[in-house]
């Protein structure tokens, strides 16, 4: 099974330093295959013949054993995958000032998070649920100050268990699966 491993708050402004060819070298190690990364920011592709359980527990003992700082992530393979960007609605494909992707970690409550988004009003934006993340748009950057996005969702106990991937890079990620890489 293709895997899709996207790691949170590292190698931003300097802090949480990972180095990727060093990770790629461990998860080969801990007997992933065809390990990939696009570029710097923790966006990696293996694939495993192992149940994604057993997947989820050896990148949580790599990723405890080898760093000093926690990192939340997610996995999701490659289907999972693939169906979120088949089922994004319309607006995903129109002109937005800024689409984001917030995935949820594999030790998130979703639950607080879509009890956050349920009693949001939005300003400016748009939010579409999917199985493994939001899908959110912003319409007007002149008024990105103003959004639900920027003013409340930081501010979040589970804001740290997410992680955020730009519209573009979701969408590299898509490419990347689709030539079987």
């Amino acid at each position: 099974m293709k895997y899709i491993l996207l790691l949170r708050g590292i190698n931003v402004a300097g802090k949480n330093k990972v180095s990727m060819s060093d990770l790629k070298v461990l998860l080969t190690e801990v007997g992933f295959d065809d390990v990939a990364s696009y570029i710097n920011s923790g966006n990696l592709l293996f694939s495993s013949v192992e149940s994604y359980e057993s997947c989820i527990s050896n990148i949580k003992h790599l990723l405890e054993t080898n760093f000093d700082f926690s990192i939340p992530f997610t996995l999701i393979n490659k289907d999972d995958y693939l169906k979120e960007k088949e089922n994004l609605p319309e607006w995903w494909y129109q002109e937005m000032a800024r689409r984001d992707v917030l995935f949820f970690s594999c030790d998130s409550d979703r639950s607080k998070i879509l009890d956050f988004i349920d009693k949001s009003t939005f300003y400016n934006e748009i939010v579409h649920i999917g199985k493994n993340a939001l899908f959110w748009g912003k319409h007007d950057e002149s008024e990105y100050l103003k959004t639900t996005y920027h003013k409340k969702l930081i501010k979040q106990d589970f804001y740290k268990q997410i992680t955020i991937r730009n519209g573009n890079t979701f969408e590299k990620i898509v490419e990347i699966l689709g030539k079987g890489r």
